[in-house]
């Protein structure tokens, strides 16, 4: 059996998708899709631009959509359908790529979302606030008990754990300093402060909850074509008001990443196609289940190679 992935807010590069869209003229239509519906020629920065532009928030969260959607797109002219899938699931941002390839939201619906959600993330906390670090080398309880140790009155939640031996962890910057040191004493090869914007997926973005809650309830979902596995409860779901809420929830609450892979494997998911920009997501999967077969897919070149086999 089957699962897509699509991946979060990391994968950028300047020039992804662009061979896609040279080669497809679907692929092209999901970038004029996407521009039509933000009132930007987000396309010419995703191909032409500057990368500290595209790793903004509030646009690498539409740009990483749409190219994950134009290798969709890719796929489909090529005759791949979705009754050879079983299940999708996303990183965090990937969710919402993951329901616009399934028909639960359109297209231009989730480019709009998703502005909405990096402009509410961004600004849900003052920049030098918050702050993320990767902790590599501790399982999720072990990461757990740092950051609460770590807390000290302030925020610190374990916020992604992604696979055995990698949790982020997310909160106020003291905290998250002081969890740094911590990570070490507990054991964990390193312990690495993230270059990220502000602290997501954790309670300190409840305001930017608050503001997908008004977005999401403007919005119409649709059942999914394909069950989604969601990062809040980590098990399968296709109901579009649970869709809605878990959405909502996600902002602050954790990705439950490993044992969303865990689910898939015991749903008997053997193969896994990464769809977008990167590999990040078949490098976590790898390291939770070496069983599953990975592709990363996002070139014509990718796409023409997992067809053929």
């Amino acid at each position: 059996m089957k699962s897509l992935v699509f991946p979060g807010q990391g994968a950028q590069i300047i020039g992804m998708g662009q061979a896609l869209a040279a080669a497809y003229p679907a692929s092209k239509a999901v970038f004029d899709e996407v521009d039509e519906a933000l009132g930007e020629k987000l396309s010419s920065m995703i191909w032409h631009g500057d990368i500290k532009d595209l790793t903004l928030t509030v646009n690498a969260q539409p740009a990483l959509m749409a190219t994950s959607l134009a290798a969709v797109r890719a796929l489909e002219t090529e005759g791949f359908a979705l009754d050879g899938v079983s299940l999708v699931a996303g990183h965090s941002l990937g969710e919402y790529s993951a329901l616009a390839a399934v028909g639960s939201i359109s297209i231009a619906d989730t480019a709009r979302l998703l502005r909405i959600r990096g402009r509410a993330m961004q600004e849900a906390v003052p920049v030098g606030v918050g702050s993320m670090a990767a902790l590599i080398g501790l399982d999720f309880k072990a990461a757990s008990a740092v950051a609460q140790q770590a807390a000290q009155g302030e925020v610190c939640q374990a916020a992604n754990d992604n696979d055995p031996g990698q949790v982020v962890v997310s909160g106020h910057t003291g905290a998250i300093e002081r969890a740094l040191v911590l990570a070490k004493e507990a054991g964990a090869k390193r312990a690495i402060l993230l270059p990220v914007s502000a602290p997501f997926h954790c309670a300190l973005m409840e305001p930017a909850a608050k503001l997908m809650a008004d977005a999401l309830d403007k919005v119409h979902i649709e059942r999914p074509l394909v069950p989604l596995v969601a990062n809040v409860c980590a098990s399968a779901i296709s109901d579009p008001s649970a869709i809605r809420s878990l959405l909502i929830e996600q902002i602050t609450g954790p990705v439950r990443w490993r044992e969303s892979i865990f689910f898939m494997v015991a749903e008997g998911v053997t193969d896994v196609w990464e769809i977008g920009a990167g590999k990040a997501l078949s490098g976590m999967i790898r390291r939770i289940d070496s069983s599953i077969q990975c592709k990363s897919l996002s070139t014509p070149d990718d796409i023409a190679k997992a067809l053929a086999e």
